[in-house]
């Protein structure tokens, strides 16, 4: 409890240190955070909030979110790969009012659809992805299929150039989120996949957000040395609606800021399964993930992942089954990365895009890396000129 307490007086002292922002000073704290020591300390786990013997000093309360169990059955959560509602568990922090945790709700082995999915299918174009702009969209067409032999391959040379899929870094379904311009429009429409848009509609409901319509999507594929720059979602024209947020692999480092960048953040783990709900006062609020964790045991996956799908699915299930091949794949590339998806409603009912956003933009626009962007990026520690972007006083 001792090095507990002093994590958390020494983080309350580095963000009220002046020159840099309270935010950038802890982004930059747990960029370089180390497993094992009192660099964590601070960080809340959901995964064990049940446990937790109660409040920590500096560290914002851990409260139940009561769910809306009634709106989403049984047999509509396993359609999903989810447990019924009722064996949910899911929090808030006192003094981020709309902000919902939800620890692993999947049932076991489920998650492993949606890994596939996120690696083989909605990776595949029509879907717009960071690779478009550095080669022809038909040699982007499959990252899966032309990366999965290599992934196979139980001798992993690691000098060996990374596949098209380790290249891979952003991904949009749906309205196209625009980098440059930070606003989405209806030029490249892809359709949003449906078994993605009923998994998030479900939990939606479960919140107590009926009528929620997934209309964007969009995935970010993290290594160990990626990070996602701080930044508010604020690109959406309808705010009264939630974000919703689904970590799938390795571990990873939220903060969850206020409404400016002098606020000091709050730190939480992300695993393997986890959502996050944004909604009312916390959907503008600033946030980040400074760091993605190794295994501590090495180049594994995270327990809960270690559970194939079951062998015979509901016949109503949206769920496919995965080969033992195609997982193969999935597990050789998640031993070091993380993937998240972030779903959106973008319009009002009725609602529709403003006249000059539905302008088509030239095709060079929307081919611009994330990077660009300078907030909203996946950024790599290994890349000395993305490292001065982010910390321009080192």
């Amino acid at each position: 409890m001792g090095k507990m307490a002093a994590a958390v007086a020494s983080l309350a002292t580095l963000a009220a240190e002046p020159r840099e922002d309270a935010f950038r000073k802890l982004f930059r704290f747990y960029r370089q955070s180390r497993r094992g020591t009192a660099d964590l300390g601070a960080v809340i786990d959901f995964s064990t909030a049940h446990e937790a013997p109660g409040p920590r000093p500096g560290v914002p309360k851990v409260v139940r979110f009561h769910l809306n169990v009634a709106s989403v059955t049984e047999q509509e959560a396993c359609r999903a790969g989810l447990k019924p509602v009722s064996q949910w568990r899911a929090y808030g922090l006192e003094g981020y009012p709309g902000f919902i945790f939800i620890p692993n709700p999947f049932l076991p082995g489920c998650q492993r659809h949606w890994i596939k999915q996120c690696l083989k299918l909605y990776s595949q174009k029509p879907n717009v992805c960071n690779l478009d702009k550095h080669m022809p969209k038909e040699e982007a067409q499959s990252p899966w299929e032309q990366s999965k032999e290599f992934l196979r391959s139980k001798e992993v040379n690691k000098r060996r150039p990374r596949t098209l899929l380790e290249r891979l870094r952003w991904v949009t379904l749906g309205y196209h989120y625009n980098w440059d311009s930070k606003k989405y429009s209806a030029d490249h429409y892809t359709p949003f996949p449906s078994d993605l848009a009923f998994l998030s509609e479900q939990v939606a409901a479960a919140c107590g957000f009926q009528g929620f319509r997934a209309e964007a999507g969009i995935l970010n594929y993290y290594r160990l040395d990626s990070t996602l720059g701080i930044h508010v979602d604020r690109s959406e024209l309808d705010h009264s609606k939630p974000l919703l947020s689904f970590s799938f692999g390795q571990s990873a480092i939220f903060l969850l800021g206020g409404l400016k960048r002098d606020e000091a953040p709050t730190a939480m783990f992300m695993h393997s399964g986890d959502i996050m709900v944004m909604s009312g006062f916390s959907r503008l609020l600033n946030h980040a993930v400074p760091r993605v964790l190794p295994h501590p045991d090495g180049e594994c996956l995270p327990r809960c992942l270690e559970t194939p799908l079951p062998a015979v699915l509901p016949t109503n299930s949206l769920l496919e089954p995965c080969s033992l091949e195609d997982w193969q794949v999935c597990a050789a590339y998640l031993n070091t990365a993380r993937v998240n998806m972030t779903v959106r409603q973008v319009l009002a009912p009725g609602q529709d895009f403003p006249l000059e956003e539905t302008k088509r933009l030239p095709m060079e626009e929307t081919k611009r890396d994330i990077t660009a962007s300078g907030l909203c990026h996946l950024d790599e520690q290994s890349n000395p000129v993305k490292r001065a972007m982010l910390n321009p006083d080192s």
